[in-house]
């Protein structure tokens, strides 16, 4: 994907290849790997609910399950970037204006916290090229920005579609003055869901898997030409059915952030810091059959509850020349969760504790002619292991249309909270948790060229990656009624593949505007022994095409993965799918825009895992919704 292509109303000039990635507010980056930046209008054309719908047309964004979060358990939704795969939780950094969205207790992303309508612009890089970043972010980072302070706006809109689908969002912004301004959003949506069990396995025990939520933020800016202050909070509050009498999911959270940045004159100052409180609750249960005949009766083993908390702080210094920068500075993350467990006929069961973490790094880049040299390094305490040092370097040559690159470095992963002491079960799998698993590391290499030439954009990287103590749900026993896994440091692993991206853009073909891109990415993920790791498919690939004129805007998009497996033993397979989305927006007057989205438009059933019993994805689903702006 590409900044340069314009996929709403207006259609700015191409913008020149992107070498830069967005660290905190006002503070920037050169970075040897490549870019992926969408803008409002990339993010506003794109299907999907959420956001992770949405950027799941990006080439080797995934979550641990192929569901989408609009039904799908939020302890199911960590991000992994380029076939890393996931155990839940992410092995990719999310951030929100530079502050962390991954939960404190279990890495996952709560992506209905974030209204897409509130993204100014996504900024993801793939692999740990840069090390300013933490444990999280060891097979990339995904930036999510808000609108910058503008003068006074306002909007509101509602949505309906199938499977009792509604929503109604809106928010506004206000400067009051020249140096101060006001903003805020919320969002309150529901729906019946869908069955996750094929018709041919379901039993009187199945229900509609749906979500019910609302979420809010507001936020106040203070800013003149040498500072800037923002003060953020957000709230969430979600409900949600797992597709079984018995089995329920809720979460209540909210973050308190604020960012500071100053120019000292030839030096840039970047203080950030966070607090996050969270919740989460869930009932599990037991299915059996009746003399083998579907899925009959079900018994409930246990009702959780889940509170964490986390502080973090970070603190950058910039300082920039003519042909050098450098950036250094230091985190701290202090997360504390616990698991708390009635068990059914008899019984209580509780685990948790405290994580603390602290980071030292630096990051600088050298510009020699047409080369530019990378180099950073990052001392790292994950608080219940020894020091980690993640050192990184680069290198890029570039001339006017392109640019060849190539990276090398180490990051790791720190358990969490939820590996090391939360058990969990879906259907009659059950999954448990280990207080003894260590941190899992990763050495990578990269290289690869971009090219860009009169609104043509194209990208191609190979990459390998190999990882040791890889964190993974290990298969214990199979039996027809219980499979039994377990979290654990796995055998070391590989992961080796190319990814590529191309787009082109017409101005005026043959009325309006045209545009057609694509993306691929090849990953091999393997165990040492072998086997394929688990929710990583071989291929995957999208591509989106898009006509836009004079206020008529009308997307099509197709998102295609070939099988993976559902476990370590690659016993289970999930069957590749392919699925087609369109979208179509009109601009009426008096402010006033009217959009349709059909997603999986042919209905493609797609499973997405097995509890043994296969699961499966979202059907159809048909949205229309008329949103009113002013500005």
């Amino acid at each position: 994907m590409s900044t340069s292509i314009a996929l709403c109303w207006q259609n700015p000039p191409a913008e020149p290849l992107r070498t830069t990635i967005t660290v905190a507010e006002s503070l920037s980056q050169e970075s040897p790997s490549p870019i992926t930046v969408w803008g409002r209008a990339e993010v506003a054309a794109t299907p999907g609910v959420n956001l992770d719908d949405r950027l799941r047309m990006l080439p080797g964004f995934s979550l641990f399950r192929r569901s989408s979060s609009l039904v799908a358990n939020p302890t199911t939704q960590g991000v992994s970037l380029r076939g890393l795969g996931s155990t839940g939780a992410s092995r990719s950094l999310v951030l929100w204006d530079g502050i962390p969205l991954n939960s404190p207790f279990g890495g996952w992303i709560y992506w209905t916290r974030v209204a897409p309508e509130m993204v100014e612009r996504t900024e993801t890089v793939r692999g740990a090229s840069t090390s300013l970043f933490g444990d999280k972010a060891m097979g990339g980072s995904i930036g999510l920005f808000s609108p910058q302070p503008a003068h006074s706006s306002a909007w509101l809109g509602y949505e309906g579609g199938s499977h009792g689908t509604h929503q109604a969002d809106g928010g506004g912004a206000f400067q009051w003055k020249p140096w101060l301004a006001f903003s805020g959003a919320a969002r309150a949506f529901t729906t019946d869901g869908y069955y996750i069990v094929p018709p041919e396995a379901r039993g009187p025990i199945d229900t509609p898997a749906d979500v019910r939520f609302s979420a809010g933020q507001a936020r106040a800016d203070l800013f003149d030409a040498r500072q800037r202050l923002f003060l953020r909070a957000d709230l969430l509050a979600e409900e949600r059915d797992n597709g079984t009498t018995l089995t329920h999911n809720s979460s209540t959270l909210g973050t308190a952030a604020a960012s500071y940045w100053r120019d000292l004159r030839g030096s840039s100052l970047n203080v950030l810091a966070f607090h996050s409180r969270e919740e989460y609750r869930a009932s599990f249960s037991s299915i059996s059959s009746m003399g083998g005949a579907g899925r009959q009766t079900e018994r409930l083993t246990s009702l959780q509850s889940v509170p964490s908390e986390a502080t973090g702080a970070a603190g950058y210094w910039r300082k920039s020349a003519q042909r050098w920068n450098l950036t250094t500075g230091g985190d701290y993350v202090r997360a504390e969760g616990y698991s708390y467990e009635t068990l059914f006929p008899t019984g209580n069961r509780a685990g948790g504790g405290v994580q603390n973490q602290y980071g030292l790094f630096a990051q600088a880049d050298a510009a020699f002619g047409a080369w530019r040299l990378f180099g950073g390094f990052r001392g790292h305490d994950p608080g219940n292991s020894h020091a980690f040092w993640m050192p990184s370097g680069g290198a890029a040559y570039g001339r006017e249309r392109w640019r060849w690159r190539a990276s090398a470095y180490r990051a790791f992963r720190a358990p969490t909270l939820n590996e090391l002491y939360r058990e969990f079960r879906a259907g009659n799998a059950v999954t448990l948790a280990n207080p003894n698993l260590l941190p899992e590391s990763l050495r990578g290499v990269e290289t690869g060229a971009d090219y860009t030439n009169s609104g043509f954009r194209a990208s191609v990287t190979g990459f390998y990656n190999s990882l040791e103590q890889l964190i993974t749900n290990v298969t214990r026993s199979i039996t027809p009624s219980l499979i039994t896994r377990q979290r654990d440091n796995a055998a070391a692993a590989t992961v080796r593949g190319i990814e590529a991206s191309a787009a082109k853009r017409w101005s005026h073909w043959p009325i309006g505007h045209f545009s057609i891109e694509g993306s691929w990415l090849l990953a091999d993920s393997r165990f040492s022994s072998g086997e394929r790791i688990p929710q990583v498919p071989r291929n995957q690939g999208s591509a989106l095409a898009t006509w836009n004129s004079k206020g008529t805007l009308i997307t099509a998009g197709l998102r295609a993965s070939s099988l993976q497996f559902e476990d370590d033993r690659n016993l289970f397979t999930l069957p590749g799918y392919a699925v087609l989305h369109f979208t179509l927006r009109q601009r009426l007057p008096k402010g006033l825009s009217a959009h349709l989205a059909i997603e999986n438009a042919l209905d493609r059933q797609v499973l997405v895992g097995y509890s043994p019993v296969p699961q499966t994805g979202a059907p159809r689903l048909l949205r229309a919704g008329i949103r009113w702006n002013l500005r």
